[in-house]
């Protein structure tokens, strides 16, 4: 029979129940009604998962470069000495988190800190493709990106042109299951800015819904930007990892991008 889970699951899939199948059929196992009959008994169709994991992947905003980051893709090779170790501990620790958000989604969250180019936004990214893969909901949102579209919706909610305005925008980042967000303190912040990334963090916490987040600043940097109230609540809600590099691994992977 139908479990609650997998009815619900049908549903987010945007699969219709219907008794007539429609004109077009992508499935021609169930015949797009979601549902098929084994032994007398009503059991959803591998189909339903395969179109839930598109749709969570179409929603994530991950560029067609991060889709393909994962953690075997993770070289270590790159790193040495103190640098290798501390790389195998923030993989571990990228490990770690998804394994036990499967198990428990209200996980601490992580903060990946350190040099450019050391390999914080491929973990998060592998991060996020793992989870998608298990069907976990995922956002993955460039912090000067975000903040940019908070100010232009904000701009024209406030004059004549009726737009979505903030706090619909932030609704969806404030509730997805598991929020990312790279680059953080790469923006020029403002005290709205400041409040508006207080109130998204301090709402995670308080509902206990995990953030990975990406920053080449340290938390000293990071109370100097965003204010010691922020960045508490960072330190509050994530393990942190710092990645260090002698060079750019973007410059290894591309040599004709060396001057």
């Amino acid at each position: 029979m139908l479990r609650l889970r997998e009815i619900s699951e049908i549903k987010r899939s945007s699969i219709d129940l219907r008794d007539k199948p429609p004109a077009t059929v992508h499935c021609k196992t169930c015949g797009d009604r979601g549902i098929i009959l084994q032994d007398g008994v009503a059991r959803v169709c591998p189909c339903v998962k395969q179109r839930y994991r598109e749709k969570l992947y179409k929603e994530a905003n991950l560029t067609p470069e991060i889709r393909g980051c994962s953690f075997e893709g993770f070289r270590l090779d790159y790193y040495e000495g103190e640098h290798r170790e501390a790389a195998l501990r923030a993989l571990q620790g990228a490990k770690q988190f998804v394994h036990e958000y499967l198990r428990n989604p209200h996980v601490p969250g992580i903060l990946f800190t350190g040099d450019v180019g050391a390999g914080k936004t491929y973990l998060a990214a592998a991060i996020a493709n793992f989870l998608l893969d298990h069907g976990v909901q995922v956002l993955f949102l460039v912090v000067p990106d975000f903040l940019d579209e908070m100010r232009a919706t904000y701009h024209r909610a406030s004059g004549d042109d009726q737009g979505v305005d903030d706090v619909t925008l932030l609704k969806r980042v404030r509730q997805v299951e598991v929020l990312i967000l790279d680059d953080l303190g790469v923006h020029n912040y403002t005290a709205w800015t400041c409040n508006k990334l207080y109130s998204l963090l301090n709402f995670r916490l308080n509902y206990q819904l995990p953030v990975v987040i990406t920053t080449n600043l340290s938390l000293g940097e990071l109370d100097d930007v965003l204010g010691e109230r922020t960045t508490s609540r960072i330190v509050q809600m994530c393990r942190i990892y710092r990645l260090s590099v002698d060079k750019d691994i973007r410059h290894l992977k591309n040599p004709r991008n060396e001057r």
